[in-house]
């Protein structure tokens, strides 16, 4: 039977988990903020440059290459933007992963405390109910574990498609902006 204090404990754990899990996604949202601030400002810097370097354009020519050189470096900030923003997202969803799984475990094991108390003071004839209960108990946790290890190879499958999609984009625009040079 769950005691007062128990209950108490329990639920300070809660309260402290939820806490902890709206400060990281705080963090999340500064560093998502800040990313956001640095690009502007470097968006706004390159834009300034880029107006002068134009207004010194003297032909059609000159105005062609100077598009032409604009490419890559563009194309290479917007994949170190891409990465930034993938990694504040991931970080943060892996802070939520850990807590989850963490409370998820603990509650568990709870569970499996309380079934086995149960199990203890159980009338006589009802070994095969608790036998079943324990049984049922242990395959839905098998079934979370089987479910978040499938989420796992999921993210990290999705991380590698990113990078390589990443890395792709970035060799093509370099070969591109080489062929037009």
């Amino acid at each position: 039977m769950l005691t007062t204090e128990q209950f108490i404990a329990s639920q300070k754990a809660t309260v402290e988990t939820l806490f902890g899990l709206t400060h990281k996604a705080f963090e999340g949202v500064e560093k998502l903020v800040e990313l956001n601030l640095q690009a502007s400002k470097a968006a706004l810097a390159d834009t300034a440059h880029q107006t002068q370097a134009f207004m010194g354009v003297k032909d059609a020519q000159e105005l062609m290459a100077m598009q032409a050189g604009l490419m890559q470096p563009l194309a290479e900030k917007t994949a170190a933007y891409s990465r930034h923003l993938y990694d504040i997202a991931s970080g943060t969803t892996s802070e939520f992963n850990k807590a989850v799984e963490s409370q998820t475990a603990d509650a568990q094991a709870k569970f499996m405390s309380l079934v086995d108390g149960a199990a203890k003071n159980a009338p006589a004839g009802s070994e095969t109910a608790m036998a079943v209960m324990k049984s049922t108990v242990a395959a839905a946790n098998n079934a979370f574990e089987s479910v978040q290890k499938a989420v796992k190879q999921a993210t990290d499958m999705a991380e590698a498609n990113f990078n390589s999609v990443t890395k792709t984009a970035a060799t093509a625009v370099k070969s591109t902006a080489a062929k037009k040079r």
